[in-house]
């Protein structure tokens, strides 16, 4: 009887120590996500005075005043616009008009080497989409 007492008592401490220790890992634990929490927070509050001083450096009125203060902008005038006939000429069609698309044919060369297996279930296969 001794015995099963003396290790019936040597559980119940081993039990104890590793409850205890599990305790110990949960508070260092919520210990940890506490202090990320008020950093999360922290972070956020200077996120927000962020955006706030880059919305009012961002303002029309001081970019304005910043754009007369360094910039030498004059208002757009309607005597500033030429007319269409003084446009450049319309630069050369390297392509004529029965030749066929270009781009086309390229698409439609690459879909006939296309091997059926590496066709995956979401695109059709060449012959599907005929």
């Amino acid at each position: 009887m001794r015995i099963i007492h003396l290790l019936v008592i040597c559980a119940l401490v081993f039990a104890a120590a590793y409850v205890y220790r599990i305790k110990m890992e949960s508070t260092v634990r919520t210990e940890r996500v506490l202090q990320l929490r008020a950093d999360i927070r922290e972070q956020r509050e200077a996120i927000a005075g962020l955006q706030a001083e880059w919305a009012k450096l961002e303002t029309p009125g001081r970019m304005q005043e910043l754009a007369t203060r360094y910039l030498s902008l004059k208002p757009v005038e309607a005597t500033q616009y030429d007319q269409l006939k003084n446009l450049p000429p319309r630069p050369p069609n390297f392509i004529k008009p029965d030749d066929p698309d270009p781009i086309g044919s390229m698409i439609d060369t690459t879909d006939k080497n296309v091997d059926k297996e590496s066709v995956t279930g979401s695109v059709p296969s060449p012959e599907e989409r005929r």
